[in-house]
């Protein structure tokens, strides 16, 4: 919530901070609702958000995020370099599969979503490109979480996970035996954790053959499918190979 002692960025970034995957567009009352701002100090804020295009008004007078704040945020290094180097192994995944084909990063104890491809036969994910979610939710997650530093885990381990489905694995102990498997393997096969519809296989991506892992790459199909997700192992660790690859690629140029 607000105070009176939020400085003039704070009410700015208290604003946009409303805007996610649940709440897309938003009226003016629920936005001051939200932020605890007074309805004024609210309007103000977004007409500056608007006049800069942070901010885009609907046509029924609701706000959504502006072309222009997507603009700069799709300029961020951390994603963008990976985004460029990923891309081509993904879509070759895509056409080797036919399935979603997803890349995430770590940002504290949550993963989040840079990059997706999907099609319009391949089962629907709850999933989008900017979304959060807790790190111990998705296969992809999990394989982050299992190379994440110790202090990382410890905190996911030690603090209350959600039982997305009746599948998910909850149980700190359970969970630390997967991470060490993940690490041993470095593959996931994910079977309906985070929904009953979907299974995933995911492995980490690392900078250069044996750098640190920076990202994850996953595969989502159907749960009915889940028998082929073993399968989908050749496939998924040729495109982790090249991106790796690429990535210490660029890595060595630009050092």
């Amino acid at each position: 919530m607000s105070t009176s002692r939020s400085t003039a960025a704070g009410k700015v970034l208290e604003v946009l901070s409303t805007f996610d995957r649940e709440h897309p567009s938003q009226t003016l009352s629920e936005i001051a609702q939200r932020t605890g701002l007074a309805l004024s100090t609210t309007h103000r804020v977004i007409a500056e958000l608007a006049g800069w295009g942070a901010l885009e008004r609907a046509e029924d007078g609701s706000w959504h995020v502006g072309l222009r704040l997507w603009e700069i945020a799709s300029g961020c290094p951390r994603t963008q370099i990976l985004r460029d180097a990923a891309l081509p192994f993904m879509q070759d995944l895509y056409e080797a599969t036919h399935e979603n084909v997803q890349l995430a990063v770590r940002e504290g104890t949550e993963l989040v979503f840079v990059e997706r491809i999907a099609g319009h036969r391949s089962v629907e994910v709850v999933t989008m490109v900017g979304a959060r979610f807790p790190i111990g939710s998705t296969g992809m997650g999990r394989v982050l979480l299992a190379h994440a530093p110790r202090e990382i885990q410890q905190e996911v381990l030690e603090s209350p996970l959600r039982a997305w489905t009746p599948y998910t694995v909850t149980d700190p102990k359970a969970l630390r035996a997967q991470l060490d498997r993940i690490r041993r393997e470095q593959l996931f096969v994910s079977d309906r954790q985070l929904s009953e519809r979907s299974a995933a296989v995911a492995a980490p991506v690392r900078i250069g053959r044996t750098g640190p892992v920076g990202a994850a790459l996953g595969i989502v199909i159907a749960a009915r499918g889940a028998s082929r997700a073993r399968g989908l192992r050749e496939p998924l660790l040729r495109a982790v190979q090249g991106i790796s690859e690429e990535l210490g690629r660029r890595a060595r140029t630009t050092a």
